[in-house]
């Protein structure tokens, strides 16, 4: 089902009668089709001046959202059917998401569900969204190669995992097997699923003081990152959501109001989240890559059971160098011979626990196994091993990107949104240099790794002339 969205015209009636406040400014669509906007209107401005103030129960918050279900025996039935998912931001706003937009399209007089002030707002938000998640199967293979792929793939898989979870709790409500789940009447698909979690990543902020949230009207504002980021996001004494100008900054008439959606995300999360990639991003900015143990660890098994990280490492941009972090990767490189234990005992109820000792201490976190290891003697050879394994990684991933890029280019273009198709290039350009820059950042660490004493005399007589064949050893 699809939602039609209102007219703007009719978004100022609604400001009115719900108390939000704009001053100077006016949502207004923007140039080359990308939807709506926030601009400077009716004279100019100052550092701090208030642009909007959206009262506290216009949000669309986790509180919120259980207070509207006390007027609304249709939603309250709903949260009350998904346990635990519903008492999340997150759960609760995709169930009052899929609420307003059953009852924008269900046919007949009899809705479902109680009128309220974001059920009108609603009829504001997009109903085409274009992340990734609603891409074809032949733009999605534009995609091969990047960190983008595993992430989307994932997504989709816990999306669907998701629907599933939520359409075996609420079955047993007569009215949405009824409304939803019918084989006649029922209304609801996977993809109206898909439409309200990309309406919730696309547009939610982590609002001071009351966590993740939608905003009516702010969430109108368009992003821009650094010192082009125009205005900020809070939250005022009597909890309503603000929107002021940034200290420093003054706008003209006309000029675009836009927040920061996160300066610190890369450009693989932007594409996933909101569907962008920022116009003057010049780098990736972040790649996580997932690691497995290889088949030969006699310990592969055990190591994944107590591991409690995630399988992979965030290579991630640092001023002018590439940084990593990934406790995962010190638990891959190392063994029993180097001091690594794994024990089975028995706990005071009688159960089996399996426990991890080093050098005979019980480690308690595994994921602060690299603190650990840097009190031993054999640290620089810890991380010559490590940084081996990244490497290798980092190199296969570029060799994928390669080989996948070749096939993209012969997905015929009339198969391919034009936009997509530039997105996801920009995509594997940004990528690709970032994965070079990281894999000869990692050779020279290598190399310096290879004059330390502690690993020349760990590789004992042996001087070979070729240190690059001594990396093997260390894998």
């Amino acid at each position: 089902m699809r939602s039609a969205s209102s007219p703007t015209g009719i978004l100022w009636t609604w400001m009115k009668l719900n108390n939000v406040i704009f001053t100077k400014v006016s949502i207004s669509p923007m140039p080359d089709d990308k939807g709506l906007g926030v601009i400077i209107s009716g004279g100019n401005t100052r550092p701090g001046d208030l642009l909007m103030m959206v009262p506290r129960d216009l949000v669309l918050s986790l509180e919120n959202i259980w207070i509207f279900a006390k007027s609304d025996h249709h939603l309250r039935e709903v949260l009350e059917s998904t346990g635990e998912y519903s008492r999340t931001a997150r759960g609760a706003i995709l169930i009052f998401l899929l609420l307003q937009l059953t009852r924008n399209t269900q046919p007949g007089s009899k809705k479902v569900g109680a009128t309220n002030p974001l059920s009108q707002y609603f009829n504001f938000l997009p109903s085409k969204i274009p992340l990734p998640t609603f891409w074809s199967t032949a733009e999605r293979a534009l995609l091969a190669g990047t960190s983008l792929e595993a992430a989307l793939d994932a997504k989709l898989r816990s999306l669907d995992r998701e629907f599933t979870s939520f359409r075996k709790s609420t079955a047993s409500i007569d009215w949405c097997q009824d409304v939803w789940w019918g084989v006649e009447t029922g209304i609801l698909s996977f993809d109206d699923w898909k439409q309200v979690d990309a309406l919730y990543r696309s547009r939610a902020l982590d609002l001071p003081g009351t966590g993740h949230a939608m905003v009516p009207c702010i969430d109108m504002a368009n992003h821009s990152s650094g010192e082009s980021t125009s205005a900020l996001y809070d939250t005022d004494a009597n909890g309503n959501a603000i929107l002021v100008l940034r200290e420093g900054k003054t706008m003209d008439d006309g000029e675009e109001v836009t927040i920061t959606y996160g300066d610190e995300k890369g450009a693989c999360e932007m594409l996933f989240s909101y569907g962008f990639i920022e116009e003057n991003m010049d780098s990736a900015r972040v790649i996580y890559l997932d690691l497995e143990i290889p088949e030969d660890d006699p310990l592969k098994l055990v190591k994944n059971t107590v591991s409690n990280s995630a399988p992979g490492f965030r290579l991630f941009s640092q001023e002018s160098s590439i940084a990593w972090e990934g406790p995962f990767v010190w638990l891959i490189c190392v063994n029993e011979e180097d001091g690594l234990e794994f024990r089975l005992l028995q706990t005071n109820d009688g159960e089996r626990e399996l426990k991890v000792f080093w050098n005979d201490a019980e480690m308690k976190d595994v994921s602060k196994l690299d603190s650990i290891l840097k009190l031993n003697p054999m640290w620089d050879i810890f991380r010559l091993r490590v940084i081996t394994i990244l490497q290798a990684r980092v190199e296969a991933q570029l060799l994928l990107l390669a080989s996948k890029d070749r096939h993209g280019n012969d997905i015929p273009h009339e198969q391919v949104d034009t936009r997509i198709r530039e997105s996801a290039s920009r995509l594997r350009c940004l990528e690709e240099e970032m994965l070079l820059q990281a894999y000869q950042e990692f050779e020279d660490q290598k190399m310096d790794l290879l004059e330390s004493e502690t690993v020349l005399e760990y590789l004992g007589p042996a001087k070979p002339d070729d240190k690059a064949n001594l990396e093997d050893g260390f894998s």
